[in-house]
């Protein structure tokens, strides 16, 4: 059964950082690409990032290129999504998803993943 635990969300102001965890659990995440998406009130949930499977390169939304890094650690079967010079607009509800498959649509494409997390909450003042 897979599991996907987040951790880390938190209230900051508009500047600062956040680091966000999510850990995995009958689940490679060595092995397996993963993501985050987020969702803020009224709007639809959206791709923030992806690492691919067995190596460090990953994908971001424009909205965050730059600031934001999703990285793993294998040992400790996390992932995580450092975030860095926050803005009110990057407010919203984190979700970590496992499971992707590229025949039911892109990585930023909520329905092409499988397995989600219960998510964790972000909010940035300004």
């Amino acid at each position: 059964q897979v599991q996907l635990v987040e951790s880390g969300g938190g209230s900051v102001q508009a500047g600062g950082s956040l680091t966000l965890s999510c850990a995995a659990s009958g689940y490679s995440v060595s092995s397996n690409s993963l993501g985050w998406f987020r969702q803020a009130p009224g709007k639809e949930r959206e791709g923030v990032a992806h690492i691919v499977a067995f190596g460090a390169y990953a994908l971001y939304a424009d909205s965050v290129k730059g600031r934001f890094t999703i990285s793993r650690d294998n040992a400790k079967n996390t992932v995580y999504l450092q975030m860095n010079s926050l803005k009110p607009e990057d407010t919203a509800m984190y979700y970590c998803a496992a499971g992707y498959s590229a025949t039911s649509g892109t990585w930023y494409s909520p329905a092409a993943s499988r397995y989600w997390g219960q998510g964790t909450q972000v909010t940035v003042s300004s």
